[in-house]
């Protein structure tokens, strides 16, 4: 079909570029089956929207950089969304108990929980995340800031709630890192789903 529609952008990942040639080649298909003038004009205008939505629209795909505010408020958004059924469930507490009583497991847990999120951040592909400027030249700050905000919001929020009592710190610690595992994978996926 020649017309005035824009190609796909470059900036469109591959696989998408992919899909929208398809897309744009049934369109030109369909133009070929139409008759009618006005028909034709339609097909060509929900082509040049296909495109034009195509170029606008991806969340996924874009190179995300630096840690701001912007990205701390999205984290902890994602956190306490992913900690208010820990905060009220039985079971974190439970769970806590056990850890309390097994060391390796309590260390083990909070271990695997950062390489969740390392994970998350960096090997899962689900944004091209990029470390910046971090800190003593090799701990990303967006790592640090996740995992700062949800250890950080589950102890606040534990504690006021009365979720743990100090009494026993280690009980206290141990039921704060069950809850600080969704947390943080909340956190992750708030921080890079919006792709800010």
């Amino acid at each position: 079909m020649t017309d005035d529609t824009p190609s796909p952008d470059s900036s469109i990942p591959e696989s998408d570029r992919e899909d929208l040639q398809r897309l744009l080649a049934a369109f030109d298909a369909l133009a070929e089956t139409v008759d009618s003038p006005t028909e034709r004009e339609r097909v060509r205008s929900a082509r040049r929207a296909a495109v034009v939505a195509a170029a606008d629209a991806p969340v996924f795909g874009k190179v995300i950089r630096g840690f701001d505010r912007s990205d701390l408020a999205e984290a902890f958004l994602g956190c306490v969304l992913f900690g208010i059924p820990m905060f009220v469930e039985g079971g974190t507490n439970e769970v806590g108990q056990v850890l309390a009583t097994r060391p390796i497991s309590l260390v083990g847990t909070a271990l695997g929980t950062i390489g969740l999120v390392v994970g998350i951040l960096y090997v899962a592909d689900i944004q091209d995340v990029r470390v910046q400027d971090p800190f003593f030249g090799l701990i990303p700050r967006r790592l640090v800031g996740i995992l700062g905000v949800s250890f950080l919001t589950a102890l606040v929020v534990m504690t006021a709630w009365g979720r743990v009592e100090w009494s026993t710190p280690v009980l206290a610690l141990a039921t704060i890192v069950v809850a600080f595992v969704p947390m943080s994978v909340g956190a992750a996926l708030g921080d890079i789903l919006p792709g800010t």
